[in-house]
């Protein structure tokens, strides 16, 4: 288990489900052979494939001293997609499933002071930064939000990682989070990272861009509401490109009216993907050649410039032929 390359795939087995909240289960991966595991950082996320072949991505959040195991957590969303539902259902303790990653692209900045801001289950990243910037000493506070206190995983834990720094609020006791006073208080410099359901993601960028202008991290469970990350058609009198999947040993024809990731699957039908819109990260593809069109929510300015990876569900080419390592 020394392969640390983020988007190779690997078989862990599920040596423990637990019960963390009313809803949400975590669940403990390890070596089946009890090897030690790919280092991460807080932020990092795996993609997980359940029994059905269902893709889902969870936040890592488990101790970070602890190179033997990965830990995730899961909400069982009653309108989502299946994935949670799959979780919940499905006796998982002693199966192997495979997962890629981690990788990362929700770290931590170097800041001043830190104000966390979770949603519901995006406590899962959230909780990993608190037990690093405890390690390291570092200022910061976690304001903590959720329907009731009774499906508010890991209420116990971050009290004794951080007594007076983590303010548990549910709802239905002291209603929603004051994010537009949360942020305008926080100390001039301080990053913010925020992690939970598009409301509240919405509400803490529209405070940002007031009072905080560039402080903001965020992470989300979907695609942003009314923002398409649909690859648009070429010009007028363009047409497509051709793909050179390196390690297939093909070159193939991605015509204006398809995306990389259907023409990819059909050599290579084991290729990751889940959202197909651009947001979750599991189609993230190296590019060894050419110049890659991105169209997705996932990586951050510098990570397009470099064109080093891409979202291959939504990621078109700027160049006549882009090569992948596929």
């Amino acid at each position: 288990m020394n392969d640390p390359d983020p988007l190779a795939a690997r078989a862990l087995l599920v040596r423990q489900v637990r019960l963390e909240a009313t809803g949400v289960v975590s669940l403990t991966l390890t070596d089946p052979a009890g090897g030690r595991l790919p280092p991460w950082t807080p932020g990092a996320h795996i993609d997980l494939t359940l029994p059905s072949g269902t893709v889902r991505q969870y936040s890592l959040c488990g101790p970070l001293d602890d190179p033997y195991s990965y830990t995730v957590a899961v909400l069982r969303e009653q309108n989502g997609r299946g994935g949670s539902a799959e979780v919940h259902g499905t006796a998982l303790v002693g199966r192997t499933v495979r997962i890629r990653g981690p990788r990362n692209h929700f770290a931590l900045v170097e800041a001043p002071h830190y104000l966390l801001l979770a949603g519901g289950i995006g406590i899962t990243p959230i909780l990993a930064m608190v037990r690093r910037l405890v390690a390291d000493g570092a200022s910061w506070e976690l304001h903590y939000g959720g329907r009731t206190r009774a499906g508010m995983a890991f209420t116990g834990t971050l009290a004794t990682l951080g007594a007076g720094r983590v303010h548990v609020v549910p709802q239905d006791e002291h209603g929603i989070l004051p994010v537009p006073s949360l942020v305008g208080a926080a100390p001039p410099g301080a990053a913010v990272y925020c992690c939970g359901p598009e409301g509240m993601v919405r509400a803490v960028t529209e405070a940002c861009a007031l009072a905080a202008p560039g402080a903001l991290h965020i992470e989300r469970f979907g695609a942003p509401p009314g923002v398409s990350t649909a690859a648009p058609g070429p010009p007028a009198g363009a047409g497509g490109f051709k793909v050179e999947l390196r390690r297939s040993g093909l070159t193939l024809d991605v015509p204006p009216d398809r995306t990389l990731l259907d023409v990819a699957r059909e050599v290579v039908p084991d290729v990751g993907f889940s959202c197909e819109e651009g947001y979750c990260g599991s189609c993230e593809t190296k590019v060894l050649g050419g110049v890659p069109e991105h169209h997705d929510t996932v990586l951050s300015a510098e990570e397009r410039e470099r064109g080093d990876t891409m979202m291959i569900c939504v990621g078109r080419s700027a160049s006549r032929l882009l090569t992948l390592d596929l």
